[in-house]
């Protein structure tokens, strides 16, 4: 059984009412990949918008394993300390990571954020010495727009990112960057300029499964949008 870990901010948990890109990975997988799979995490919730939190199991289809480790207004400054334990617990073979956006905004700076990455690798690789990570890079929201410091910083983070995936890259335990989707752009795959909307959910899904398969031979060409 391969284990699936996806790690995230707002747009992996998604809101209630969302199908989220791990739905739509998962629907890829189910055909792609030619062996027992699944989805793992402590969380199982979608961010309820009336509450502020995350309370919500409406999800579109909520018959897919909804297991996450995601959350809204969290980045690697909040999921590092978490890592550990949530690859031993759930026994995770393949982290799913698509982190920084939040930390960018409102906690660190790029070269602050890209040692958290360092420090998430190595606390990830501690408790699961074997342990997959692919890792996407930000992906620019409307506020790159109107904030030419945060855009700046996201450029440099990304750069960095790239390097330190590289560096970080090992034999018995792969890193790999994911290539942001080329056509994304948050005035269309986007409900509000950040999160994912049904084209933006599967663009994402489409980026995870080609950087797999390419890489890792894992799955196949993504056809699901």
């Amino acid at each position: 059984m391969l284990r699936f870990m996806p790690v995230g901010d707002s747009m992996t948990i998604g809101s209630a009412g969302e199908h989220t890109w791990r739905y739509r990975l998962w629907q890829h997988l189910c055909t792609a990949y030619g062996g027992p799979f699944t989805l793992v995490g402590p969380r199982e919730t979608l961010h309820d918008p009336s509450a502020d939190a995350p309370t919500s199991y409406a999800y579109a289809d909520p018959d897919f394993p909804r297991a996450h480790l995601a959350g809204w207004g969290e980045g690697w400054h909040h999921m590092t300390p978490l890592i550990g334990e949530a690859v031993r617990s759930c026994r995770a073979d393949v982290l799913l990571v698509s982190l920084g956006l939040i930390d960018l905004g409102f906690y660190t700076n790029a070269e602050q954020t890209a040692d958290n990455v360092r420090t998430f690798v190595a606390e990830a690789r501690a408790a699961g010495p074997g342990v997959r990570m692919a890792v996407m890079p930000v992906v620019r929201n409307i506020r790159v727009e109107t904030d030419e410091s945060f855009a700046e910083q996201v450029t440099r983070f990304n750069e960095l990112l790239a390097k330190t995936v590289a560096d970080l890259d090992a034999p018995g335990s792969s890193l790999l960057l994911v290539p942001p989707p080329a056509s994304y752009d948050f005035h269309t795959d986007t409900y509000d300029g950040t999160h994912p909307n049904e084209t933006g959910e599967h663009k994402i899904a489409g980026a995870f499964a080609e950087a797999m398969w390419r890489e890792w031979d894992l799955g196949g060409p993504y056809e699901g949008a």
